[in-house]
């Protein structure tokens, strides 16, 4: 085994590597093209790591979130677009959308009011961007239940095969 990193500021890379307790060789064979030269240039910092990259250390590492903060963090398009999304246990997602549902519930008359004629007038912009935040939190917690779900699979707590054979 390698010696440990006493890097104080370690990037999620780093961590998620040293959570399995592999090496950056050990990372290196398990991933089969990522040299752990390259490995050591990600988790410094020297070099953003390509999609494909966080792909194989998010199977490799069994972290599913590697992939959510990639795309919110490093990919200048995600940046743009996609949320971070938190990792949670299963029944805090499930409280945080009921009552996202339940509030969102309350809204939906306004929201029939707003969008009847198709603009958003004045008077209704502020219920309008309220009840758009919900909705954005709706999302990020559906995508917070999806992430639950690949860790799952990851760690083995849950079979992709017989989970997608259910979805069909």
């Amino acid at each position: 085994m390698g010696k440990k990193s006493v890097k104080e500021n370690k990037n999620i890379y780093h961590v998620s590597r040293e959570e399995t307790g592999m090496s950056r060789e050990k990372a290196s064979e398990a991933m089969g093209f990522v040299s752990p030269e390259r490995i050591e240039k990600i988790e410094s910092e020297k070099s953003l790591p390509h999609p494909d990259e966080v792909l194989a250390m998010s199977k490799c590492y069994k972290k599913a979130q590697l992939c959510n903060y990639y795309c919110s963090h490093d990919c200048p398009i995600g940046i743009e677009y996609i949320p971070e999304i938190q990792l949670k246990d299963l029944s805090q997602i499930v409280l945080e959308m009921l009552a996202t549902l339940n509030s969102i519930n309350n809204d939906k008359n306004r929201l029939i009011e707003i969008s009847a004629d198709s603009e958003v007038t004045e008077d209704e912009f502020v219920d309008f961007i309220s009840i758009q935040d919900k909705l954005n939190k709706i999302s990020c917690t559906a995508d917070s239940l999806q992430l639950w779900i690949k860790n799952m699979i990851a760690e083995g707590k849950i079979d992709e095969t017989k989970l997608n054979s259910v979805k069909q």
